[in-house]
């Protein structure tokens, strides 16, 4: 039985949450009850604006557990955020940043872009020592400024264990930097819990939220070590004065807002996060994995397929990737896309990522079709 906030096509069977994720009903509705109101009354009800955008930001809050909402800036993506660190930080010649060669490329170019200031950017085989973790630290040294990995390997569905990672980065007094898009909205987060210093993430896959809109989040101490890279109006301590001379940075993670915000974003992101918290994320963590397992089990029952994301990791989460024995890759995904069935291309095969409302009879129609070919 279909979720009564996802009514999508009967043409379509969505597993591609990795990469975009469709709108929740409410989501689409907040968005043309905005558009609306902009129609009728232009800015007039800017003030409800405002305290949308303030409860987006506790949203996020609580998504991430963070101690404040002072803590969250809202930015374009996820590239946006990484970029803040990777030319926020005084780097010395010398210094070097360890992550792994699996990551997507947001989390790659800005750190090798440093190269020119005699940064090194180490990139460890995740599958080189007992755990991915151990593989990580085995590239740390005493020049070692940073540390960055994504939460959830966006190929493979390879899961970090960030309270490892984190407590070995705080007793080296190494900064610690997650990219979580493929964590927040589909397992459960906690910024204190792993001890990140940085963490970010674009709203438009597992979140249900629109491109154009993501979260950036720092600790107090963290943000401190960052020279901004943007001004504007908007990242001033006093923002709505705008006689303000002198004026003073933003003390919270809005120093990194330079401008005006997405306000159409930040009605639909608010909208679709509500979902999330309504039905808590607990609950939506345990259906995604049982999800994301019961594409496994079929994977190990057609003697056709391959699993190719690790079966034996500890932590799991909502990326499964495999191949066909003797079909292409690109053959069984065009027959797949052909078929309704949205996926992606991804680490050497077809990537399912289902979402806690998908079905499992829309997994078994997918396989059939998988069968079919």
């Amino acid at each position: 039985m279909k979720h009564p906030e996802f009514p999508l096509t009967d043409e379509l069977i969505y597993l591609n949450h990795a990469a975009v994720g469709p709108w929740p009903k409410r989501t689409g509705e907040a968005v043309i009850r905005f558009a609306e109101q902009n129609t009728r009354y232009g800015s007039h009800f800017y003030l409800d604006w405002l305290n949308k955008e303030a409860e987006l930001r506790s949203q996020l809050q609580a998504l991430l557990n963070a101690p404040s909402a002072d803590d969250i800036a809202l930015v374009k993506n996820t590239s946006e955020a990484l970029s803040f660190v990777a030319y926020g930080l005084a780097w010395q010649p010398g210094d070097n940043i360890v992550s792994s060669n699996e990551e997507f490329p947001s989390n790659r170019l800005p750190w090798e872009s440093l190269a020119d200031q005699g940064v090194e950017f180490r990139q460890a085989d995740l599958h080189s020592a007992d755990t991915p973790e151990d593989a990580l630290f085995a590239l740390v040294d005493n020049s070692t400024r940073l540390l960055t990995i994504s939460s959830i390997q966006f190929a493979s569905g390879l899961r970090m264990d960030l309270e490892r990672i984190g407590d070995f980065c705080k007793r080296r007094g190494i900064l610690f930097c997650v990219d979580a898009i493929q964590s927040l909205g589909a397992v459960q987060f906690d910024v204190q819990a792993c001890q990140a210093d940085f963490v970010m993430a674009d709203g438009h896959k597992w979140m249900f939220g629109p491109e154009g809109l993501g979260v950036f989040y720092t600790t107090p101490e963290a943000r401190d070590k960052l020279k901004l890279t943007q001004y504007g109006w908007h990242m001033m301590k006093d923002t709505h004065n705008y006689e303000n001379q002198p004026w003073e940075v933003h003390p919270t993670a809005r120093r990194f807002e330079c401008g005006s915000p997405n306000m159409l974003g930040i009605h639909a992101l608010s909208a679709s996060l509500s979902l999330l918290l309504e039905t808590g994320m607990a609950a939506v963590e345990t259906q995604v994995l049982e999800k994301s397992d019961y594409v496994i089990d079929a994977i190990a029952k057609n003697a056709q397929l391959i699993l190719l994301t690790s079966k034996q990791s500890r932590l799991k989460s909502g990326i499964v990737t495999f191949k066909h024995r003797t079909i292409e890759n690109e053959v069984l995904y065009k027959h797949l896309q052909k078929s309704g069935v949205v996926c992606a291309l991804r680490g050497g095969g077809i990537r399912f990522s289902p979402h806690f409302y998908n079905t499992f009879e829309e997994i078994d129609r997918a396989f059939k079709l998988i069968g079919s070919l």
